[in-house]
């Protein structure tokens, strides 16, 4: 009776763990489905970081247009560099470029994505095909004038010129781009491209 108790308690011992055979097969099936869902969600989070930049540059140009025609005078959006970083944000006073409103809304654009100069982004052609002749105005320190309209001023008139933004990263362009265009009047488009293109609008 002892015996066969203790041989019955040291079988359910046993069938309570795993054997070194099936733990290193655990071990494998999970390092292959590691190995394949790193590089999906590391192109999902560079596209989520794609998208929020050029969310937040849209909605700071919109935000200072939206104050230019509150106060029914002209407000500038001034972009500056410092470093790897870019600061956005509204100059209220009318002379572009100044210097940020002190306690203005400001943005940090930094890390991954970085505002580009042209050339480094793929081929605007199936912008410009739509939009006609694009003024690059990143990759440098810039501003943009609203007057009280909501309309885009340049030299004390009403733009005729296009604006666009460019949004990648120089160190992994397989990631794709994205271009924020500013139009004359005031409204903003988004764009989307791979590496390589073509453009696509999808905003």
């Amino acid at each position: 009776m002892g015996r066969s108790a203790t041989l019955s308690s040291t079988q359910r011992s046993r069938s309570r763990g795993f054997s070194m055979v099936e733990l290193a097969v655990s071990m494998t099936v999970m390092l292959i489905l590691t190995a394949i869902a790193i590089p999906s969600l590391m192109r999902s989070f560079r596209t989520y970081q794609l998208n929020d930049a050029a969310s937040r540059l849209a909605d700071m140009l919109k935000f200072t247009r939206f104050e230019a025609v509150r106060r029914n005078r002209q407000v500038c959006f001034l972009m500056q560099q410092s470093g790897a970083t870019w600061i956005i944000g509204t100059d209220s006073n009318p002379n572009c470029p100044g210097t940020f409103d002190v306690n203005g809304k400001q943005q940090v654009i930094t890390g991954f994505a970085a505002l580009l100069p042209a050339g480094t982004a793929p081929s605007p052609t199936a912008i410009t095909s739509k939009l006609g002749a694009l003024t690059t105005k990143s990759g440098s320190n810039g501003s943009v004038a609203f007057d009280a309209r909501g309309a885009i001023r340049v030299g004390g008139n009403v733009s005729t010129s296009v604006f666009v933004f460019y949004i990648g990263s120089t160190s992994d362009p397989e990631s794709g781009y994205r271009a924020v265009v500013l139009l004359p009047a005031g409204s903003i488009q988004i764009w989307s491209a791979p590496n390589g293109g073509p453009w696509q609008q999808i905003s």
